[in-house]
């Protein structure tokens, strides 16, 4: 695949950057600006095929409508969000673009309905404080014995406020969607995308009617997206690379391609491999946007794709961070999904208050050696279009079919 020059990708971003202000206002985009679409654009009512992953506690209402306004989707995460605070993020995106945007909420097994705690053994509970004790003293926090709380069951409340707004879009991650959930929101006009990360999980979902599907490789940031917890980081497991064309070869919906892809020429290469699109995470965490605290992005800049590890430490789910002293030092068993980081909430609250990154968790997916810079989303969506068109252009040149 061609790669554009890393002086060309700077002139794209000069270009990228003139439109930015425009489509930042709330403006549509030029009518001069080239078209690079494929069947996604009509199926989700956007320009580019370009998704912006809808990642909890970094893809608020001002990333999302940024990266619509640039003609890309956009979506909201609201994973673990109250749904009254649901409701208020959608507004702002409403108020910001009248843009096609996205919500996505995980309906992972262990959140819907919630686990029950009390079937968590004493002995599991203890290893795991144990461990977050030496961190809790490093940082000079109070030791812990308790039983962390369960989570609030709020995910069909967050359902509901989304199909009540209409949101043109509603993202799946880590869960099969019921059949008749997915025609609820059909029947409301909006259409359904779910994340699958193997071959057999995609034919499952693809069975209950959804829209489109994003295919999960290996090199993707933050959770693997199963929604039932696999018994080791090795399991689905497979690169992007190979899992989209097999995914795209076993059903019929859209594929739309996640993991390792930063770059128009990631972009072009997983069109390539059958997908008439690609979600970006790791590219949109580093940006002006984000919601991500400024330490954690600047911790993405100027690293290589080797920093980065899967780990269950966090939330009790296997997810793809950066590499730290929590992740090597962990070493013990972890609460069911999401349990897990409300027991270390005081350890990531104080990290965060220190800036510390240690003891902090940063998803990220293996396309973080790609990231240099901290632009606006805008820049991010036509700088990637811009490099696309070109990769495009250069193939034609170059590949002879004589």
């Amino acid at each position: 695949m061609a790669q554009i020059p890393f002086w060309r990708r700077r002139e794209f971003l000069k270009v990228a950057s003139t439109t930015t202000a425009a489509v930042a206002a709330g403006g549509a985009l030029p009518a001069a600006t080239p078209r690079f679409r494929t069947s996604l654009c009509d199926l989700l009512g956007v320009e580019y095929p370009i998704v912006q992953s809808g990642m909890g506690g970094v893809a608020g209402p001002a990333l999302a409508a940024a990266v619509s306004r640039a003609g890309g989707l956009g979506i909201l995460g609201c994973a673990h969000v109250a749904p009254d605070e649901v409701l208020k993020r959608i507004r702002a995106v409403k108020a910001l673009t009248d843009r096609p945007f996205g919500v996505n909420l995980l309906l992972h097994t262990d959140m819907w309905p919630p686990a029950d705690m009390s079937r968590v053994p004493d002995t599991v509970v203890s290893a795991v404080q144990t461990a977050l004790n030496r961190f809790r003293e490093r940082l000079g926090l109070a030791p812990s014995f308790t039983r962390p709380a369960g989570l609030p069951d709020i995910v069909p409340a967050s359902i509901e406020v989304i199909l009540e707004e209409r949101v043109p879009v509603f993202s799946i991650g880590l869960g099969k969607p019921p059949a008749d959930l997915v025609r609820r929101f059909q029947a409301n006009g909006a259409k359904v995308i779910a994340m699958v990360a193997t071959v057999d999980d995609a034919r499952a979902v693809a069975e209950t009617g959804v829209d489109a599907l994003v295919v999960q490789g290996h090199e993707a940031g933050g959770h693997r997206s199963t929604w039932v917890k696999r018994p080791s980081a090795q399991h689905a497991d497979v690169g992007t690379m190979a899992l989209v064309p097999q995914v795209a070869k076993a059903v019929k919906v859209p594929v739309i391609a996640a993991g390792g892809i930063a770059t128009g020429a990631g972009v072009v290469a997983a069109l390539a491999l059958g997908a008439k699109g690609a979600l970006l995470g790791t590219r949109f965490v580093a940006t002006r946007e984000s919601m991500a605290a400024d330490f954690y992005k600047q911790a993405l800049v100027g690293r290589d794709g080797d920093s980065t590890v899967i780990t269950d430490a966090f939330t009790g789910l296997y997810a793809r961070v950066l590499r730290n002293t929590f992740t090597t030092e962990y070493g013990a068993p972890a609460l069911p999904g999401y349990v897990q980081s409300r027991a270390a909430r005081d350890i990531f609250e104080a990290a965060a208050a220190r800036k510390d990154g240690e003891y902090y968790p940063m998803w990220a997916g293996q396309s973080v050696g790609l990231i240099h810079d901290l632009p606006a989303a805008a820049e991010v969506v036509l700088a990637v279009v811009d490099e696309a068109r070109a990769v495009l252009k250069s193939l034609a040149g170059d590949v002879s079919l004589a």
